[in-house]
């Protein structure tokens, strides 16, 4: 049985030059590891159309739009370090995000990943540690997933 988070979902050291990038990578992992089908991918680029997933504390959480369910073929995260940050704002190009955690949620499963993600991360020291982690364990065991 796979679990939601393992270290083949984790990239460290990612550079991008637009979110955009950042989101299909993350869904690229989500699909590599046979959480979604590709078209899911398209889903999270419409969502950050809709409403930025960025949350603050340098932390982006892409995910799909409502919709989007049938596409997910079972729960799983995919965790992007990016130490030199990728904006994720629109006008705000404060929005800076070093940590992307891409979501797909199977039979609303989200709301407890979320859940779970949020309370690693809510403690800014936390996502700093994640962004200067330098090996995929640190990530695994901080995000306890």
């Amino acid at each position: 049985m796979t679990t939601i988070l393992n270290e083949n979902n984790i990239v460290l050291n990612a550079s991008f030059s637009h979110k955009e990038e950042a989101i299909r990578a993350a869904g690229k992992l989500l699909l590599d590891g046979g959480y979604v089908t590709e078209k899911y991918i398209d889903y999270m680029l419409k969502r950050e159309e809709v409403v930025s997933t960025y949350l603050g504390n340098n932390l982006a959480l892409p995910h799909g739009i409502d919709g989007s369910e049938n596409e997910i073929i079972r729960s799983g995260i995919a965790v992007i370090q990016v130490p030199n940050g990728v904006s994720f704002g629109k006008d705000n190009q404060d929005d800076i995000a070093h940590i992307v955690i891409g979501i797909a949620g199977k039979d609303g499963s989200h709301m407890d990943i979320l859940n779970q993600i949020a309370i690693a991360c809510m403690e800014e020291e936390n996502v700093q540690h994640m962004r200067h982690a330098t090996n995929k364990a640190e990530i695994l065991n901080l995000l306890g997933l």
